[in-house]
């Protein structure tokens, strides 16, 4: 946490509680972060240690040095190693000032229209490995006149953003599920070559979350045309972190376990199917921890974008 308050809010649905996860690991959490990220006591004590020194002297960046747990938040998608979490750091902030028009004040109480679009959500529920589940429906239900590729892109980060949190998701990572069933021409049209490149670039150089996999479902040949936007910029290991399962369920389960989707997709989860404005109503909750975040990165250079933008209105 970077506000002040002690816990995120939660949201009542029924039986279930709609919330972000803060507590310690869980003991499957911590054998995860064992036996893949090298995570002991000692070791954790020490890279904390060595992170915040590699800080010293650096003053045109700005994060929370009192703040283990942040420092913990980019340590375990690095395996513990300090220079490399370091690294990660300044891309990750590095990125914000490039695309300063997806980063500049974002928070959810922006962002409203993403959401009651329902178009993107997180399941309530984890897969079998322990990892969320982010799906987008960027076909049939996405009606791309009333919501951008942009506004879609931000909402993902707000989610990911409050993903990092959680001490479980930093451990297992998260999963992403792209059902593109019935996508049109005029939506295939909306990627472009400088969005898909914003998109490999964050996935791949600048997400301190592990993505675990990244699967396509019901996806029509045109599809094809929007891949191929992507897949000249992909490395190796993003790219063999992507699954195109078309209509195929079996091919999906083999990846997610069935009991963790929910019956649209063949599952047997019995969680109910969480909202947009659901989600929406508990981000904006959390609207003071986004303030926070944004109190952090290269500040001088994020204002001298804000003073030029204020100018051009």
């Amino acid at each position: 946490m970077l506000s002040e308050v002690d816990e995120l809010p939660s949201i009542q649905l029924g039986d279930y509680l709609l919330r972000f996860e803060l507590e310690d690991l869980t003991p499957f959490g911590k054998e995860v972060a064992l036996n893949e990220l090298r995570e002991t006591p000692e070791i954790k004590e020490q890279a904390v240690a060595e992170l915040k020194a590699m800080f010293e002297g650096v003053e045109d960046l700005v994060v929370p040095l009192d703040n283990d747990d942040w420092m913990v938040r980019f340590l375990r998608p690095c395996k513990f190693y300090p220079k490399s979490a370091f690294e990660l750091i300044q891309r990750y902030y590095q990125f914000k000032v490039k695309h300063a028009d997806m980063y500049l004040d974002l928070s959810p109480s922006r962002e409203a229209n993403i959401f009651k679009q329902n178009i993107l959500a997180v399941f309530p529920n984890r897969d079998q490995l322990g990892r969320r589940i982010l799906l987008l429906e960027l076909g049939k239900h996405w009606r791309h006149k009333e919501v951008s590729l942009d506004e879609v892109y931000k909402g993902c980060v707000l989610f990911l953003e409050a993903a990092m949190l959680e001490p479980e998701t930093q451990v297992h990572g998260a999963v992403v599920i792209f059902d593109m069933d019935g996508l049109t021409m005029q939506q295939a049209w909306q990627f472009t070559p400088p969005f898909a490149k914003r998109i490999v670039d964050w996935l791949q150089d600048a997400v301190p979350l592990r993505i675990k996999g990244i699967h396509i479902i019901n996806q029509p040949k045109i599809f094809n045309i929007v891949f191929a936007l992507f897949k000249p910029i992909l490395r190796e290991k993003l790219r063999n972190r992507i699954v195109f399962h078309g209509t195929d369920r079996e091919s999906l389960y083999k990846h997610i376990s069935q009991e963790c989707l929910p019956p649209c997709y063949g599952g047997t989860v019995d969680a109910p199917r969480v909202q947009g404005e659901q989600w929406y109503e508990l981000l904006i909750k959390c609207d003071d921890e986004y303030t926070a975040i944004n109190k952090y990165g290269y500040l001088k250079q994020m204002d001298e974008i804000r003073i030029k933008k204020s100018k051009k209105k």
